[in-house]
């Protein structure tokens, strides 16, 4: 048997009265959180919730997460992770699509998950009230559900860079290997270490790397709902964090919180950065700072995320993502899938026990993805002499705002969708703090007049709140190549302080 939930199952055993997981002085021991998912499968089970059935998770970075999330895990069903912050035109979506049977929403956002409610998804709403009196009016079932390696454990949901988002069927074995291998080989957690829990828990990066592993090591995370600098150095100093994982925004952000030096952060001993690249002189800046060491990997959804990193144990090369982790392998390849010669740029693919099944429901995108055994990635790199990998380019236009991935077509196609709209083309602003920020160049029909402002509020309404186009602007027109294509790299992206 091989069911993600295991991992908790036999750390409730093991380490009972610790705690598993922090939100400001609240704690919830192993023993709690053991008990509290097994009620929740047993919630499940009432409502005829079967073995591979989907249920989706729309909460953000609260105890009720895990609680819930290994509630479906623990019942064999397949978790959904959705960001708190959809529109209900974008739940309906993610809903309709992978055809979940329920969806635990945060009371916050219970709005938007009710207004996609004409599909079949029973909306539980989760608070600090109601759900706990809901799962003690439920007998608890301690049964972790026998599930094979190569069943679906989560259906992660990313688009690359084109067309409707796709869910990344990850498995259990594909969980529960790349849990192993960062919780050993990077983190090296234990049961007396506090990881830092700011990323996103819908996200891979911190399901995998702060939920999974703080769960499969006994230690305590530490849960931030929305981070923000003040808020993380509060409880780095007064949690005694010892492992810190964040996107390469939050290292600048602590590293210039004007307030850092009032906070005591010497537990602090062990710091992995993903997402996106991480700046030389941010790592560098960060170590000293706060005397730690900084460890850069790689990786993506459909890699559980983690494909590679720097070692703790070896060389650690500043603008490297490292190497491959445990038996992982990556190469470099041209067009033809040829490996290039050491130090010219080529696609990355891997393969590896961490490579999902593939995209649910999308066979042609699977086959396109997944060619002759290998995961092509659409990230441009090279390998040194070493065999470290050294990102190049990012997928071709994929905007990474603030650690989230924003798709450019799904911004497009709306604005397409509005009457006075002629072209539209989303591409990244450089932005100090956030790394990139959401811009749109459009050209208007003939004849229609509208603001950019108008139409940026159009956008707003339509999707969540990091995704919209806060740089829009109306252009006489977009550049094009000889084929009429919009060639995103040559559009000018006019000063927002020259009228």
């Amino acid at each position: 048997m091989v069911n993600l939930a295991s991992n908790l199952a036999e750390t409730a055993r093991a380490h009972t009265e610790r705690a598993a997981v922090r939100v400001g002085d609240a704690a919830m021991t192993y023993r709690e959180l053991d008990e509290a998912s097994a009620r929740v499968a047993g919630l499940l089970r009432g409502h005829g919730f079967k073995p591979g059935d989907r249920a989706g998770i729309m909460l953000p970075n609260v105890t009720e997460f895990p609680v819930v999330y290994y509630g479906v895990l623990r019942a064999g069903g397949v978790v959904v992770p959705m960001n708190p912050l959809l529109k209900s035109r974008e739940v309906a979506y993610y809903l309709g699509d992978s055809g979940a049977e329920l969806l635990f929403a945060w009371y916050a956002f219970a709005d938007e998950a009710r207004g996609a409610g004409q599909l079949n998804a029973e909306p539980i709403v989760v608070d600090q009230a109601g759900f706990p009196d809901l799962l003690a009016s439920v007998a608890p079932d301690y049964q972790v559900a026998d599930r094979d390696s190569q069943d679906t454990a989560v259906l992660l949901y990313t688009s690359g860079t084109t067309g409707q988002p796709k869910g990344a069927e990850l498995t259990h074995g594909n969980l529960v290997s790349n849990t192993e291998v960062i919780r050993a080989d990077i983190v090296g957690a234990t049961p007396d270490d506090v990881i830092f829990g700011g990323l996103p828990l819908f996200h891979a990066f911190g399901q995998t790397a702060a939920l999974n592993v703080a769960v499969a090591s006994g230690a305590c995370l530490t849960l931030l709902p929305r981070f923000d600098a003040e808020t993380a150095l509060r409880i780095i100093a007064g949690h005694r964090v010892t492992v810190f994982e964040g996107v390469p925004t939050m290292y600048v952000a602590l590293l210039h919180a004007p307030d850092r030096a009032d906070y005591d952060t010497s537990a602090l001993q062990r710091c992995f950065s993903g997402g996106a690249a991480l700046p030389v002189e941010v790592l560098r800046g960060f170590e000293e700072a706060f005397g730690c060491m900084v460890l850069e990997g790689y990786g993506l959804s459909e890699t559980s995320p983690v494909a590679s990193c720097n070692h703790p144990d070896r060389e650690r090369k500043p603008g490297s993502i490292g190497t491959p982790i445990r038996d992982v392998r990556m190469r470099v390849v041209d067009t033809d899938g040829r490996e290039v010669p050491q130090g010219e740029v080529g696609e990355i693919v891997i393969r590896g026990p961490n490579v999902m099944k593939g995209y649910w429901h999308r066979p042609e995108a699977t086959a396109e993805a997944l060619r002759d055994g290998w995961f092509h990635t659409g990230d441009l790199a090279r390998v040194d002499k070493d065999g470290y990998f050294y990102i190049v380019d990012r997928k071709k236009d994929l905007i990474i705002r603030g650690g989230y991935n924003v798709y450019p077509r799904e911004i497009e196609e709306l604005l397409y969708r509005h009457p006075a709209v002629a072209e539209a083309a989303v591409i990244g602003v450089p932005h100090p703090a956030l790394g990139q920020e959401v811009g749109a160049a459009v050209t208007l029909r003939p004849g229609a007049a509208i603001t950019a402002e108008a139409l940026r509020e159009y956008v707003r309404a339509l999707v969540a709140a990091y995704k919209y186009p806060r740089h829009l602007w109306v252009a006489e027109e977009l550049p094009k190549g000889p084929s009429g294509k919009i060639l995103k790299r040559e559009i000018v992206i006019p000063d927002p302080h020259v009228p």
